[in-house]
């Protein structure tokens, strides 16, 4: 008896101390560094514009490797999230090391590494350093404790980035490209410069970051470097297209710690020297810390789960809300571009990837932010004649599928997003609709417009034929939502219409137990059935088409394939706007029951694709939310963990952990509509605390690991027999009160979701 008294104390203690500690506590940014998560581990603020982190050999998209096999080369000053497709950044990187001091190229093996919000640390083993790293928005902070005596030396190398060509061709397609650097030793504690960068993912234009790197004690010497050549003495590297770099050497007398304070910006190396001196006066690294610390913890704050979470779920929510909020940058005042009051968004990486569970989870957690992001999307749109599908460095580019950004802006209109020009907003809409980009279609607008707007799809003339079709469909839906807001009735009723594209590409088709599938045309309006294909450079033959195919290896290409990161089996269910006539068309709900079984139980389902991230709720559409909440626990329960592989694929911006979230909440969102549909949730209780000062809860009685059906539902204390909640329910303040059982009841059966 005293054993059971003495657990339950524990028990109790353990959950009091869990309410009691920071929700930043709570984060993990090692989840999701593994496998292909790319997750970045480094410290970062919200939405911050500097990212420091580790760069270890191999350049994976984020910089990091799990594998401690693996060495560390340094840590650069910006770095991307989550991303798949060629790297980004990786620049201004800085080395502590000792010994070998003639030596620029510097490795070392890593030692036990820490990683918590806005903190890393690690020991470089090969030197017994002690590197800790913290940040404030556009600035960064390091602090390194050198474990031998003697002489120490840090390396800061302007020319290095993430993703360098293994080939010498100069326009390797996703790779990036040194354009250019300088550094300058500009007194006897500080090093300015720059470098300079094109390509990435995107394939974008130049874009520069401007260092100022102060030291908290002078250096007793310092070399500069051009092209693998050190230089004692010489003070500046100009920039003649090659490599550049400094190392500051310190004597015995600088003590064991060396701390380095780095401002960065895409204007000037005078405006990287102000961001530093404004955020980071002193050389307080704990007050830096503690700062960001704090700013995470005003946003996580925001949702509130209770104490039946188990640790690991806690860790996995609270992880995933920080995930969406590193990406996009807010790089306010930081456009080299264009001179504007506007707020100014980057690396968009991209919309096609977030649009779906990202920025309304930002949404919900901060309007307002969302609504910089709108306005910073229409600041583009302004300025470029495109809003972004995907941007980073500065520069639109590339697309993958629709013109998301349209979702995204008719997403903000229907939950009353103020302080956004909609009629600019439509004007940006139709831009997409209506201007074919020409040469630029991988970078922005609607490629195959010209075949979109006169055949009602897009043919096989044009790559991503079919994933272009079905999303531009949706994207047209939206246009006609914000249009019809508007009063415009003319525009309104014309994308209505042309929401309906996506049944011209909707073909009587038997696979696998399905009848009926998105599949290819050509211009000509005939069924396309075989497609050519140079198999390993055989000649050419014909391969016929297979609605399970996501692509043909050594066929075509990645980007020419006629869907985009999914199959046929998986476009096919995507009709957000129109479920009821998709699943008319698939034979009925029966057919559609059995449709949907086949799909996951055969394991078409891609959990790591955002194509199907509202399918799992499909079943909300034929009265069954009981198996929307089924299969989402499935789900989640065999692909989602607290390891470091935790996330299923590339994070991609926060939409895998965005995914997580809602639906651990019992909610999922269908992106520009105004509503939520509604599952079972983890807790017992989460509580939005929102921007307006209401809070928002949904409470689940009875919930267990046995009790896990919605039995019965009700709003503020009324009867609630729809499946889903609308986004001003939230708004106004309230309680969602699920009654939970052991088995499904009939609560959602007898009303279905929206449909057009």
């Amino acid at each position: 008896m005293k054993r059971i008294i003495s657990i339950t104390v524990l028990a109790l203690l353990a959950q009091y101390a869990a309410a009691q500690a920071p929700l930043y506590a709570s984060v993990d940014p090692f989840i999701g560094a593994g496998g292909e998560g790319h997750i970045f581990v480094g410290p970062a603020a919200p939405f911050g514009m500097a990212k420091p982190g580790p760069d270890c050999k191999g350049h994976s998209n984020s910089g990091y490797n799990v594998d401690k096999q693996v060495p560390l080369l340094g840590f650069s000053q910006t770095h991307v999230s989550g991303t798949g497709g060629g790297p980004k950044y990786g620049n201004i990187q800085i080395m502590p090391f000792s010994g070998d001091f003639d030596a620029i190229y510097q490795e070392s093996a890593r030692g036990e590494e820490i990683a918590q919000t806005a903190y890393y640390s690690v020991l470089l083993e090969k030197w017994k350093i002690k590197a800790a790293l913290t940040t404030a928005d556009r600035a960064t902070f390091y602090r390194f404790i050198f474990g031998q005596k003697g002489k120490k030396a840090i390396k800061l190398d302007a020319g290095f980035f993430l993703g360098e060509p293994t080939t010498p061709d100069p326009d390797a397609r996703e790779a990036q490209q040194f354009v250019g650097s300088e550094v300058s030793v500009t007194g006897s504690n500080e090093i300015r410069g720059y470098t300079r960068i094109r390509g990435g993912f995107n394939n974008g234009a130049a874009y520069t970051v401007y260092f100022s790197a102060v030291f908290d004690h002078p250096f007793s010497n310092f070399s500069t470097w051009k092209d693998q050549q050190l230089f004692p003495g010489k003070q500046v590297q100009f920039d003649s297209g090659e490599k550049t770099g400094a190392i500051a050497y310190f004597d015995a007398a600088s003590g064991d710690t060396i701390q380095v304070k780095i401002g960065i910006s895409f204007i000037s190396e005078e405006k990287a020297r102000y961001n530093l001196d404004q955020e980071i006066p002193d050389w307080q690294f704990n007050r830096v810390l503690a700062t960001t610390q704090q700013k995470w913890e005003k946003l996580l704050n925001r949702i509130e789960i209770d104490h039946s979470a188990t640790k690991e779920q806690r860790i996995m929510f609270y992880t995933g809300l920080y995930h969406t909020m590193l990406m996009p940058v807010d790089r306010t005042g930081e456009n080299p571009l264009w001179i504007s009051n506007e707020p100014y968004y980057d690396d968009f990486y991209a919309i096609w990837d977030t649009f779906r569970s990202s920025n309304p989870l930002i949404t919900l957690v901060s309007p307002s932010r969302e609504v910089d992001i709108i306005n910073s999307l229409l600041n583009i749109y302004h300025r470029d004649n495109y809003m972004p599908d995907a941007r980073s460095g500065n520069c639109n580019g590339r697309t993958q599928g629709g013109s998301n950004a349209d979702v995204l802006i008719a997403d903000a209109y229907v939950k009353g997003l103020q302080g956004i020009d909609y009629n600019k907003g439509l004007q940006a809409m139709l831009k997409n609709a209506d201007v074919p980009p020409g040469d630029n279609e991988e970078k922005e607008g609607r490629g195959g417009l010209p075949d979109y707007n006169t055949l009602g799809y897009v043919s096989t003339r044009f790559p991503r034929a079919g994933t272009r079709t079905v999303e531009y469909a949706y994207n047209d839906y939206c246009i006609a939502t914000v249009a019809k807001g508007l009063q415009q009735d003319r525009l309104y009723e014309r994308f209505l219409k042309q929401s309906d594209n996506w049944q011209n590409l909707w073909r009587p088709y038997e696979n696998n137990g399905a009848n009926g599938f998105i599949l290819p045309k050509d211009q000509n309006g005939r069924w396309v059935d075989t497609i050519d294909c140079n198999v390993l450079n055989a000649p050419y033959k014909q391969i016929q088409y297979n609605p399970l195919a996501v692509d043909y290896p050594n066929c075509v290409c990645w980007w020419c394939a006629f869907f985009y990161e999914a199959s046929s089996w998986e476009y096919s269910l995507y009709v957000p706007h129109d479920v009821k006539t998709l699943i008319s068309k698939s034979g009925g709900e029966e057919a559609f029951k059995k449709r949907l079984d086949i799909f996951f139980n055969n394991k078409y389902y891609n959990v790591s694709n955002e194509p199907s991230f509202l399918t799992p709720n499909l079943y909300h559409w034929i009265g069954r939310p009981d198996l929307s909440s089924t299969r989402i626990h499935l789900i989640i329960d065999s692909s989602y963990n607290t390891s470091a592989a935790g996330l299923p694929g590339n994070d991609d911006s926060g939409a895998m952990s965005s995914w997580l979230d809602f639906h651990m909440m019992g909610l999922f969102p269908n992106a520009g509509q105004s509503y939520y549909l509604i599952t079972a949730p983890y807790f017992t209780r989460t509580v939005i605390h929102q921007e307006n000062g209401k809070d928002f809860s949904i409470i689940a009685h009875n919930l267990s690991k046995k009790n896990t059906y919605i039995r019965s539902v009700k709003l503020n204390g009324l009867n609630y027999d729809k499946s889903w909640l609308e986004h001003q329910d939230i708004v106004n303040g309230g309680e969602l009160v699920l009654e939970m059982g052991d088995k499904a009841g009939t609560w959602g059966t007898q009303v279905r979701p929206p449909s057009k």
